[in-house]
């Protein structure tokens, strides 16, 4: 095993610290999203950044964003060096998830004139702050 500057962690501490079941690690191990070390005894060990990977896949999965798509997000982010076809491809991928999500919004605005005006002002202030971090966003890829 390499030596690492972090923390390291058996399957069931990154279970715990990630909030997921140890069945999900072996399963995203099994098709490549996260990377485990062996130990001597033959444990798998993962390291913060197989953490922070964790964190990054359920956060896509909450998006529903699907896994093959999960995986060339965590390639781009550990990639220092990409083609520009592979920034057009992520650049096509963030356009249609948008394009998505306006579409979603939009079959919602029957449900949503049906709330009270707390309820509204409540989504509406998420979806403002949602807004100015898109905004921002977009910003800097811009500029």
């Amino acid at each position: 095993m390499r030596w690492y500057d972090g923390a390291v962690y058996r399957i069931g501490e990154l279970a715990q610290k990630a909030r997921i079941s140890k069945r999900t690690i072996d399963y995203y191990t099994s098709i490549g999203l996260l990377v485990a070390e062996r130990s001597k005894s033959n444990y798998r060990i993962y390291t913060d950044e197989s953490l922070n990977d964790l964190r990054f896949i359920e956060e896509c999965k909450s998006l529903h964003i699907p896994l093959d798509e999960i995986r060339r997000k965590l390639d781009m982010r550990k990639s220092r060096n990409l083609q520009a076809s592979e920034v057009d491809k992520h650049v096509s991928a963030v356009a249609q998830q948008m394009k998505q999500l306006e579409n979603d919004l939009f079959d919602l605005i029957p449900f949503l004139e049906k709330l009270d005006e707390q309820q509204k002002e409540k989504l509406t202030s998420n979806l403002s702050l949602l807004r100015s971090a898109l905004m921002q966003s977009l910003l800097r890829v811009s500029s």
